[in-house]
């Protein structure tokens, strides 16, 4: 009987003393991820070379709104996101997390040719990209893919296109939809974005993506890519 007391007793002080602050704290941290800021893990290459697989990007949640934590619910909203920025929303297609620029604003017309964007009837400007930014791609791929610096709005940011591959590089004119967004990915023939599943709404953006806080190449059993670390994304 005394055992059993005493294991009871044992019991309620750890949850006293110690359970009750570590969940204390674990709320407070998962409340802040929530609605303040989080990173998200990138597994895909949709926004090469701007993004590689296994980047780590810091998402600013404050950045356009305030949300009721772990909703989507807006208590206040303070911004929108600008054409060129790099945001962090749940598909339409099917709700997953992507990460991918905006390309188009609400009223904007869209139209792509030949991968070439024109945006408000105004065609984009393209210019080479820098080596160092190329040199981010393996070796052996870099004979695949096409590369360009892409001037859109105040952003100049890289873009990479890969000729052998299926992709929808000519879409037909059209008006961006109040309250909805148009995204791509840098990757402009290996993402999957607005060109297949339409506009995002405004209510389905998280936050801004702005830097890349941790990099771990996968392909080479996940070293850590140093010089990636706390970099700022164009």
């Amino acid at each position: 009987m005394m055992k059993r007391f005493s294991a009871k007793q044992t019991w309620q002080r750890f949850v006293r003393q110690d359970a009750k602050p570590l969940l204390i704290m674990l709320l407070a941290m998962f409340t802040f991820r929530s609605a303040i800021a989080d990173w998200n893990d990138v597994p895909t290459g949709s926004m090469r070379p701007t993004i590689l697989e296994g980047d780590r990007v810091f998402v600013n949640k404050l950045a356009y709104d305030l949300k009721v934590p772990f909703t989507t619910w807006h208590i206040a909203q303070w911004n929108n996101p600008a054409r060129g920025e790099i945001v962090v929303f749940f598909s339409p297609a099917d709700g997953k997390r992507l990460v991918k620029r905006v390309v188009g604003l609400p009223g904007d017309r869209i139209e792509l040719i030949d991968e070439r964007l024109i945006v408000n009837g105004q065609p984009l400007e393209y210019q080479p990209l820098p080596q160092k930014t190329i040199d981010e791609i393996p070796a052996g791929e870099r004979p695949e893919h096409r590369f360009a610096t892409e001037s859109l709005s105040t952003h100049s940011h890289p873009v990479m296109a890969t000729p052998a591959m299926a992709a929808k590089r000519t879409i037909e004119p059209l008006v961006v939809p109040a309250g909805q967004y148009f995204m791509m990915g840098d990757n402009r023939d290996n993402s999957y974005d607005s060109r297949y599943y339409g506009c995002v709404e405004r209510s389905r953006i998280v936050g801004r993506a702005s830097a890349v806080v941790i990099s771990l190449d996968r392909a080479d059993y996940y070293l850590p890519r140093w010089h990636r670390f706390f970099t700022g994304l164009p």
